[in-house]
């Protein structure tokens, strides 16, 4: 019979696959250099996760507690839904547990905690932050890891079917309780824990639970990786006894099949140097494996994929005079302009997934200097070698700049920013799924070149590229819906249909009197979609997956 997981024991299993219709995002957690808050033993660190909700906290979940432990590695797997089209804040802390689930309520049981969202965590992959106390102190060197992986009901994931046989004894008065870990060797030589089965209690030939692991979590993708395998005896104060270790490789565990069951010896090395005639400390089987392989969205960003965000603001003088306070460029030093709302609102979302945290912001429709020539392409920085800004702010400070150096003028052409965008994004082609774009428009009115515009959406559909024009003010927009392919397919002059719909287009006056979050999540929940539609019609596989085996397939999730 087999313990069920609790907060103290290491039987915290992975959570079942779930359904495929949102992503799911696991974090795993492990801290270094806790302080020590105890007098007689170390600290018994327990880490909670929260997350905010309309500008509150609450806890999410919590890992189970490691007792005596300055350097804890969890087992608790944190499963959350993923969004890309929103800031998901969330925050780490850790706490030095006394009794039964208890949080303290003084000081000294907190231990440390960390901001930050769901977004850097996905695009990192793996976050190291140091733990800070209140008021922004540092918890002396004491870090926080947390890994992310995704698992969801259509992501490559292995199902796992795990037993032992004649296992050491290493009880006095009953048999051993033993737990297997599974855990990954990562290219630098450190250790990442992928899975702690059930305590099967008082048996040498215990069946374990089969469980349920990404590909991602399990091996990198990289069916030659090497994995390390412990057995242990449990005990209940943390001093666990050792019974061996093997090494083996997902590729290994393939072999099974046919009926034929995949066993490995498991080897104590001191007994093995010790005694002349050992052989093991007894044989651990996989029974049963059974493998599903998709790609998504998270994959490409796991997998190193980076948004290179670009805006292009149209400046042409129906936008009004910026002196004026009825201008849509009206500078208000209280509020922004509905410019720099929905600029703001996409970007926030789009740096966090840019490792440079630099974007392209470019003009359009203005005369500027120094021959106050009309342009349909310019750098809003006026850098033409580099049109490249730091962070969002520094775009915002970059188009304020800007305003009073230009002449807004006309007309609202916007096919030569979108075939500039595009042929940056074919040099990004035939390579790899390293960089995709992410072109937003903002525009006050129905662009004037809409043939062109049609014939350019078009060519671009064939490029790692997605458009979002935003339409700011009240003009009627009505024939700027023909755009977004939603309602039918967008064809150019001659006929030619998009490859792919990668235009979104909203009004901006529709999100009035809505948060920006709602402007970001309606103009970028597509873009995921977009993201594996482009890299599945070129049967390009994520970078870090690249290794993975032949029959992998790159799918649209469903």
């Amino acid at each position: 019979m087999s313990d069920s997981p609790d907060a103290t024991s290491p039987g915290a299993a992975l959570t079942g696959v779930p359904s495929a219709v949102v992503s799911k995002v696991e974090l795993r957690v492990s801290c270094k250099a806790l302080l020590d808050r105890d007098t007689l033993n170390k600290s018994d660190p327990c880490v909670i996760i929260m997350v905010q909700n309309q500008g509150q906290w609450t806890e999410f979940d919590r890992t189970e507690v490691i007792k005596s432990n300055l350097h804890p590695v969890f087992a608790k797997v944190f499963s959350l839904d993923y969004y890309f089209e929103e800031v998901q804040k969330l925050r780490f802390e850790v706490y030095d547990i006394h009794g039964t689930h208890s949080i303290g309520t003084r000081d000294d049981d907190f231990l440390g905690g960390v901001e930050c969202t769901l977004g850097q965590i996905v695009a990192q992959k793996k976050m190291m932050k140091p733990l800070l106390l209140k008021y922004g102190k540092y918890a002396g060197k004491s870090t926080i890891t947390v890994h992310a992986e995704e698992i969801s009901g259509n992501n490559g994931y292995v199902e796992l079917s795990f037993c032992a046989k004649k296992l050491d004894d290493k009880d006095l008065f009953s048999k051993s309780d033993p737990f297997l870990e599974i855990y990954r060797i990562n290219d630098d030589g450190t250790e990442q824990l992928v899975h702690r089965t059930e305590v099967i209690k008082n048996n040498l030939n215990p069946v374990w639970e089969p469980f349920k692991v990404s590909l991602i979590s399990l091996c990198s993708c990289d069916e030659d990786r090497k994995l390390k395998c412990l057995v242990w005896d449990y005990d209940s104060r943390g001093k666990h006894d050792f019974i061996g270790e093997f090494y083996t490789s997902f590729k290994e565990m393939q072999k099974i099949g046919g009926g034929n069951k995949v066993t490995w010896d498991c080897i104590n090395p001191k007994y093995k140097l010790k005694k002349k005639n050992y052989k093991n400390s007894g044989l651990v089987i996989l029974s049963d494996l059974k493998l599903h392989r998709v790609y998504t969205f998270l994959d490409y960003i796991m997998g190193g994929c980076q948004i290179h965000f670009t805006v292009a603001v149209d400046f042409t003088a129906s936008n009004g005079d910026p002196r004026n306070s009825c201008s849509l460029h009206y500078i208000n030093p209280y509020q922004p302009n509905e410019y720099l709302k929905a600029l703001i609102a996409v970007g926030e979302i789009c740096q966090d997934y840019d490792s440079d945290k630099r974007f392209s912001a470019l003009g359009f429709g203005a005369r500027i200097p120094p021959n106050y020539e009309v342009s349909h392409d310019f750098a809003i920085n006026f850098n033409p070698e580099d049109d490249e800004c730091e962070e969002i702010q520094g775009v915002v400070e970059a188009y304020q700049n800007c305003l009073p150096k230009i002449q807004l003028y006309g007309p609202t052409n916007v096919a030569p920013i979108i075939n500039r965008i595009a042929k940056l994004a074919a040099g990004d082609e035939t390579k790899d799924a390293s960089r995709y774009h992410i072109l937003l428009i903002l525009t006050d009115g129905v662009v004037t070149d809409m043939a062109d515009t049609r014939e350019a959406i078009v060519r671009a559909s064939y490029q790692p590229l997605s458009i979002i024009i935003v339409g700011v003010g009240n003009a009627d927009f009505t024939d700027m819906q023909i755009l977004d392919g939603d309602d039918g397919i967008l064809r150019s002059p001659k006929g030619e249909p998009v490859l792919r719909d990668i235009v979104q287009f909203v009004p901006f006056r529709d999100f009035k009197t809505a948060s920006p979050a709602a402007l970001a999540k309606c103009v970028l929940a597509e873009v995921p979609k977009q993201v594996v539609e482009y890299y599945s019609n070129k049967a390009i596989a994520p970078m870090c997956l690249i290794r993975s085996t032949p029959n992998s397939i790159a799918t649209t999730p469903e």
